[in-house]
């Protein structure tokens, strides 16, 4: 099996003034199709940084980064919105939807990017509100949704493409504790539907939902724990 994510030295290197700054130092691994992934790791030690990368909304300042065996480490901003609109659906921690559009159409808005028609647009949200349990609630606007409907939206509106990989940033750092359940719960129905999971969080009782957990620390990774057998590696495992 290929990895749909293939690191290779990535390195990202800010310079602040006369000071360089190391965000990612070394960071070598592969993620395969149907892995749930979650990076962790202290203030400074580079999860956001990788996260951005990943996510192609950033690109790093030395080594390849292959998404489905593109390498897409040299793309130019167009190029990068179009693999970013294609095969990564986003799961951020402050929902990030439209607040006078409906659920219906805060979930089609990467369909319109992607040139679908507007007939199939509200037909493929609405199915994929009906499987993330708000089928009922597809005229809704934000305002008029819980904390935990509204992350259901934003969850729906990331699978609307069917993308490659789902990127959730902190996707529970806004819900209370029975509603950061019922998320992850979502999560874990994605994963078994087959779909590939990387979730960046500070949180441990939300990374041992993952399979696999990430540890950064100062842009390097410190170890990685498999959570199917709770044994740990240090440095990157053999695939």
């Amino acid at each position: 099996m290929k990895p749909v994510i293939h690191l290779e030295h990535i390195q990202r290197i800010y310079q602040m003034g006369s000071e360089t700054i190391y965000a990612l130092r070394d960071v070598s691994y592969d993620i395969f199709p149907n892995q749930y992934v979650a990076i962790m790791g202290p203030s400074g030690s580079g999860k956001s940084t990788l996260m951005n990368i990943l996510g192609c909304l950033d690109t790093p300042t030395d080594g390849d980064y292959y998404l489905n065996e593109v390498n897409v480490s040299d793309m130019d901003d167009a190029e990068l919105a179009r693999v970013r609109n294609k095969e990564i659906g986003f799961v951020f921690q402050t929902f990030n939807l439209l607040p006078r559009a409906s659920a219906v159409e805060n979930v089609a808005l990467p369909l319109v990017y992607a040139g679908v028609g507007k007939a199939e647009r509200i037909k493929r949200a609405s199915k994929v509100l009906a499987n993330v349990g708000l089928g009922d609630r597809i005229h809704h606007k934000p305002n008029e949704l819980s904390g935990g409907q509204r992350q259901r939206v934003a969850v729906a509106r990331a699978l609307v493409n069917n993308p490659s990989i789902i990127l959730a940033d902190e996707p529970t750092g806004n819900l209370d504790t029975k509603t950061s359940y019922e998320i992850m719960g979502l999560f874990e129905d994605l994963h078994r539907a087959g779909n590939t999971i990387i979730l960046v969080t500070h949180e441990e009782d939300i990374a041992k939902h993952a399979q696999i957990v990430i540890r950064l620390r100062d842009g390097n990774i410190e170890r990685i724990e498999h959570n199917t057998d709770r044994t740990i590696a240090t440095g990157i495992p053999p695939h």
